[in-house]
């Protein structure tokens, strides 16, 4: 398959960027025995590039979009090497192919507490329920057996990420205070937002769909010990896993000034500590 052209770079930078990702993938398995990763161009109304897996599994639908990336080649190439620096699987770049790549609906979650979710969105989310379904769920007709196939193939996806997060050397870090303990004046940096449907307060109104999402923020304090803080939307978004245009999006660097929230969990994985905040008052200082 002859390389696509890249927009917006030189010929030269171009040839640079094919013979690093050569390089990348030298002595990784045959896209045939694993898969492969599919970074994939921009095109009309989609600016960014986007992840994806091509898969052997699944007799149909066998090429499954996983998220976007960057409008920037580079970034984006950087973002897919390192998610996936552990696995056998190959990375390369392609045109989008719609014929190929079009959900025919295969990948539609059609019961469960995520009925109306593609299985996409439950391996950001919730990998634990995707693994049940890939391995638990007994498929009584065809086409629920191509969903099985397509869970087992997003499955395999969420076990390359947890390779490399288990090779990751972590920092130390220890935990904030003792469960049930109030914490007071916190300086906190958002390091990760995770985006989330409230399974409890989603409903149907009349015929229109409202989701209150939540923002699941990973944050860190001077001396790099992680926190988690759960924020509900106060408005309703009629998209799934997608925040309301009035709602305050928080974004990665944001500095959070806390005046007073509550320890209610403390865990460790994969050798990092984290504390879970509740009741979380913020300080004025906060935009």
């Amino acid at each position: 398959m002859a390389n696509p052209r890249l927009p917006g770079i030189s010929e030269n930078e171009e040839a640079l960027l094919y013979a690093k990702l050569n390089e990348y993938n030298r002595g990784r398995a045959s896209f045939k025995e694993a898969g492969v990763y599919l970074v994939v161009l921009p095109r009309p109304g989609k600016p960014n590039y986007s992840l994806w897996l091509y898969s052997p599994l699944p007799e149909k639908q066998s090429i499954l979009y996983i998220h976007d990336l960057s409008p920037d080649i580079n970034e984006s190439l950087r973002m897919a090497s390192t998610m996936f620096y552990y696995s056998r699987r190959c990375l390369i770049l392609m045109d989008y192919n719609e014929k190929r790549m079009q959900s025919n609906g295969d990948d539609l979650i059609f019961f469960g507490k995520y009925r109306g979710h593609f299985l996409h969105e439950i391996l950001k989310i919730d990998p634990a329920y995707l693994s049940w379904v890939a391995y638990k769920f007994t498929p009584k007709i065809p086409k629920q057996e191509r969903f099985v196939q397509i869970a087992q193939a997003y499955h395999s996806i969420h076990l390359d990420i947890m390779i490399r997060k288990s090779r990751e050397k972590r920092s130390s870090s220890r935990y904030l205070g003792e469960l049930g303990e109030k914490l007071t004046d916190l300086k906190l940096k958002v390091t990760r937002v995770r985006l989330e449907d409230d399974p409890y307060k989603t409903r149907v109104n009349g015929t229109t769909p409202q989701f209150f999402v939540k923002q699941i923020l990973t944050l860190t304090d001077a001396s790099g010990n992680l926190v988690i803080i759960s924020i509900p939307s106060k408005n309703p978004s009629a998209v799934s896993c997608t925040l309301s245009g009035i709602e305050h999006e928080y974004r990665l660097g944001d500095i959070i000034y806390i005046a007073s929230a509550k320890v209610s969990r403390q865990y460790e994985s994969y050798g990092s500590k984290y504390t879970r905040l509740s009741h979380v008052k913020f300080a004025s200082l906060n935009v």
